[in-house]
């Protein structure tokens, strides 16, 4: 199961919170994955993961309250261990039109570069979805 649940509206952001846990409710204790797409704003800037993206100063105000929501469904999932899930997160700059190369760069958990277009980000989730290699892990994509 693929969930790319996304709400910026300000009055139903815990509507992240709520989808999460009712998918991870459905799934709970079966062999099915959950593969999470959530935001690079839970990625760490620095290498001792002291800051991440969504506390640096020049996170864009308009995307915080989102990036704050995914943060904490990230925070949340990895409190389930009764769950198969992946939680995925683009690079800062997710480009919708970007030219689709057919590689990509993986990061565990901090931020390695700028941008990755829709369509290779695309590649790496299928990629993830037939060869699961992180499990109960997050991972971000960038080109």
């Amino acid at each position: 199961m693929i969930d790319a649940f996304g709400q910026s509206e300000p009055t139903k952001l815990e509507e992240h919170s709520k989808s999460l846990k009712h998918l991870s409710d459905l799934l709970s204790g079966s062999e099915q994955r959950l593969l999470i797409i959530g935001g690079a704003g839970s990625l760490f800037v620095d290498s001792s993961h002291t800051m991440r993206l969504v506390d640096s100063p020049d996170f864009p105000e308009q995307f915080k309250a989102t990036a704050l929501a995914q943060t904490k469904t990230l925070e949340e999932i990895k409190q389930r261990d009764n769950v198969q899930w992946t939680f995925m997160s683009p690079a800062p700059d997710f480009q919708f039109d970007g030219d689709r190369t057919g590689t990509y760069k993986i990061s565990k958990d901090e931020v390695i570069g700028t941008n990755v277009s829709y369509a290779d980000f695309a590649i790496a989730m299928v990629d993830e979805v037939i060869n699961p290699k992180y499990i109960q892990q997050r991972f971000a994509v960038f080109a």
